[in-house]
């Protein structure tokens, strides 16, 4: 007989806990995330391990027949074709060239403003944003004796944060699947509603361009700087992590296209987003289905890549399929994720993990807490398994249920969320985002890390107090 969300009790907490403590432990999301979705069907099932292990596998396919996750999956491979696209046909490196024929940067102060401004454009994906910004500033910071740790701390902080803010992309995408499993009438509205609220990633792009416009450098940094104008734009004895070339196809006698390769893909997906929710929502693009809407313009943005890429007529169709293909292989591991953290939520929601830890919190913590809890309890998660979209996928499932029991308002736990997460994705040395951030400035992993922790510090702690004042304003 299966178990109810009634008769479970506390045991409909474990699976996000053995999810959490798993990711923590191992710094591995998805076999945590599995091991939650075990331990959910185990505990719904007759208590034996191999129906369990099949209802888990039963439940993961499952999400296939959802469209709207289908879409999302399906959004995460394309993403990885129009990388790949624009990586092996020049795009970014012949934006790069670009830039620099255009002599736009004279000093070390406008070298800084490029990079920032790089990080804001190109919000498509977070790791290209950081390549292409990385690899069109560094020459640059190293002419005019900027360090390369103050490089990896701008392109960093308008990385993540920024693909969270403009979230016409793979984080908008996942973000409202998550928020599909939960029991809000309307995701879109809640997530467009919750961006203003995701106030350290305003403020982490905020105080990134404070740096540059007063020279702001705290702790680390200081130090970092005062021998970059010495001309030593890295620290003696560290070693830098290597760097990828931004895009380069790696052949002596290739031509490099144009800017137009590079941001015609991209403005196509801007406008072909708003679009998309346009046509969706006969009219209203609030009442737009986020998931078609982002999958059909990376899609017509990978046609335009692909045409583009054809006509330098250094591409055959053959070889630009297989180039899609594997930028879309290269994708798998995040889809992976996407569709156990889905699965994840699938299971939590059937337990009344939202609804249960309501009952609990309710009685015993006064609900003015929650929000500023739930963001130092995202923020802790996310720095320890440094993922921010492992902590989405296992903090929105319980944030959002908490918040409608509750009464508390949805964009702003939402916002709490995003907020914790983004921290983590941005301070946390074992954050994917914080490693290629050293590879793409080419500094020492460790010193970025030392130099870039005191600017996120401040952001948290202005975060906390944010969170902390909007739960006394808003709670019932």
């Amino acid at each position: 007989m299966e178990a109810t969300s009634a008769s479970v009790g506390w045991l409909a907490i474990l699976p996000p806990i053995i999810a959490i403590g798993l990711a923590m432990i191992t710094r591995q999301v998805l076999p945590a995330l599995f091991a939650g979705i075990v331990i959910g069907w185990w505990i719904l099932g007759d208590a034996n391990p191999a129906n369990a292990l099949a209802a888990s596998i039963d439940g993961i396919i499952d999400v296939l027949a959802d469209p709207g996750d289908a879409r999302v999956l399906a959004f995460a491979l394309a993403i990885g074709a129009l990388i790949a696209v624009l990586e092996s046909a020049g795009g970014v490196r012949g934006f790069v060239r670009w830039i620099e024929h255009r002599r736009w940067v004279s000093n070390g102060h406008s070298a800084q403003w490029l990079a920032w401004w790089t990080g804001i454009v190109i919000f498509i994906e977070s790791n290209l944003t950081l390549l292409a910004a990385g690899a069109i500033s560094r020459p640059l910071f190293d002419r005019y004796r900027v360090s390369r740790e103050k490089l990896a701390y701008i392109i960093d902080s308008t990385s993540a944060p920024v693909c969270m803010l403009i979230p016409l992309n793979a984080w908008g995408a996942f973000l409202l699947s998550l928020l599909g499993t939960t029991a809000l009438e309307d995701p879109l509205s809640v997530l467009v509603n919750a961006l203003p609220l995701t106030v350290y990633a305003v403020l982490a792009v905020a105080l990134a361009a404070a740096s540059i416009a007063w020279n702001w450098h705290p702790g680390p940094m200081a130090a970092a700087e005062a021998r970059a104008r010495t001309g030593l734009v890295m620290a003696p004895g560290t070693l830098p992590l290597s760097s990828p070339s931004a895009s380069s196809p790696g052949s002596e006698d290739f031509i490099y296209p144009g800017p137009a390769l590079m941001l015609a893909p991209l403005l196509t997906i801007i406008v072909a987003v708003p679009i998309g929710l346009w046509i969706t929502g006969n009219g209203d693009p609030l009442a737009g289905s986020g998931s078609k809407a982002v999958l059909w313009a990376v899609l017509v943005g990978v046609g335009v890549a692909s045409v583009l890429a054809l006509s330098t007529r250094q591409f055959t169709g053959s070889g630009l399929l297989e180039t899609a293909l594997r930028g879309a292989g290269a994708m798998l591991p995040i889809a992976l994720i996407l569709l156990f953290a889905i699965a994840l939520g699938d299971v939590s929601r059937t337990l009344g993990t939202g609804p249960w830890l309501a009952q609990i919190i309710g009685a015993h913590v006064a609900p003015l807490w929650l929000p500023v809890l739930v963001f130092l309890s995202a923020a802790a998660t996310a720095f320890a398994i440094g993922s921010s979209w492992g902590t989405f996928a296992i903090m929105i499932p319980i944030a959002i249920p908490l918040a409608l029991a509750i009464g508390l308002p949805a964009p702003l736990m939402l916002g709490a969320v995003l907020s914790g997460a983004v921290f983590g994705d941005h301070a946390s040395p074992v954050s994917d985002t914080t490693v290629v951030a050293s590879m793409a400035a080419a500094t020492d992993h460790v010193e970025h890390v030392r130099t870039q922790l005191p600017y996120a510090l401040i952001a948290a702690a202005i975060s906390a107090v944010f969170y902390l004042g909007a739960g006394f304003i808003t709670a019932p």
